[in-house]
């Protein structure tokens, strides 16, 4: 799954909060990255770079566009910008929970607030943070991340990371970047995301129609969303279990038996109503923990509560980011009231 990073301005603003070696590492990457930008349109204008290249960024300056003239996502510099930035992920999130529980670790920024992760700019730098929590006894997972956002903060620049997709999967990344920039609220990740994740794959569909495309295959959006229910169906079931007064190695036991349980029924589900289809086979084949399982509940839980506001809102973006402004403002248990209604179909 493709995961993002919210630095919180880099710690630019440090503050005093703790590890200032790890608040280096940010404010170091951070720069690094602005150092590399340089003008798509230059980019695209140079015969010396890869035509690949140069084509792909073309195609994305028309997403860009039609992110702010028909989305109304911001229109600044962000993702009119390229940095090549030498390898496969811009930063690591380490995700880390306690063995019995599936409440994460959180990490809290001066500008972004709390989150669930915490990212690293170096891959051995984010093994060596899960090899210390590991030792503690924690659940700990770690995501390559393409792509993030800085909030507006920054002018965020297409990086080469974000390349190895084809040129539809770079449009909806810099829909969902600018997303976070339109609209952010602190400590709430899961509200974020999903927020970000609705406008995403809405953003997307109308691109496709905009280009007179078919929309995405049915089946496909069939096979996301089963697979995704299938996950957050395991997290309450471990959600309950954990609640449990069991013994240790009773619990762990459980536990174990919960993902083999995914994993079989995964299985049957891939084979009986897929065909064989084995897009999610490496995820679900690799050790399970709950730090893994985190990404499913933050990043898409809300989904479906803001496809119904927007729906109500008549599909008119204007309307709908007023309406998630004055979500995001309300008192943070009234929010997840408000967003458990809309996703009932209550009004």
């Amino acid at each position: 799954m493709l995961r993002r990073f919210l630095p919180g301005l880099i710690v630019v603003l440090l503050s005093g909060c703790s590890s200032v070696s790890y608040y280096a590492q940010l404010a170091d990457g951070q720069w690094q990255l602005l150092r590399a930008r340089e003008p798509v349109a230059e980019v695209i204008a140079d015969p010396s770079r890869p035509q690949a290249l140069r084509d792909h960024l073309a195609q994305s300056q028309k997403a860009r566009t039609f992110a702010s003239e028909h989305l109304h996502l911001p229109d600044n510099q962000s993702y009119r910008l390229y940095a090549d930035i030498g390898r496969p992920y811009v930063v690591w999130n380490v995700f880390a929970t306690p063995e019995f529980s599936l409440s994460p670790q959180t990490h809290c920024f001066p500008i972004a607030g709390c989150v669930a992760y915490r990212g690293y700019y170096n891959q051995g730098a984010a093994r060596g943070e899960a090899a210390v929590l590991q030792q503690r006894g924690m659940d700990v997972s770690i995501d390559g991340v393409e792509a993030y956002s800085t909030l507006g903060w920054f002018n965020d620049p297409i990086m080469s990371s974000m390349m190895h997709w084809g040129d539809e999967r770079l449009a909806t990344l810099i829909f969902h970047e600018l997303a976070h920039q339109r609209f952010y609220v602190k400590d709430d990740t899961e509200f974020n995301e999903s927020y970000a994740n609705f406008v995403e794959q809405e953003g997307t569909r109308q691109w496709r129609a905009a280009r007179g495309l078919a929309p995405l295959s049915n089946a496909a959006l069939q096979q996301r969303d089963q697979f995704i229910r299938l996950v957050l169906d395991t997290r309450k079931r471990l959600e309950q279990l954990y609640a449990q007064p069991l013994a240790t190695d009773v619990m762990r036991q459980a536990k174990a038996a919960e993902f083999e349980r995914l994993r079989t029924a995964y299985q049957h589900m891939r084979d009986s109503q897929w065909g064989g289809d084995k897009r999610y086979d490496v995820w679900v084949n690799q050790p399970m923990n709950n730090a893994r399982l985190l990404p499913f509940g933050l990043y898409d839980q809300w989904v479906p509560a803001f496809a119904a506001l927007f729906a109500q809102e008549g599909g008119d973006w204007v309307k709908f980011f007023a309406a998630v402004e004055k979500l995001g403002g309300l008192p943070v248990a009234q929010r997840k009231a408000a967003l458990r209604q809309l996703e009932s179909g209550g009004r």
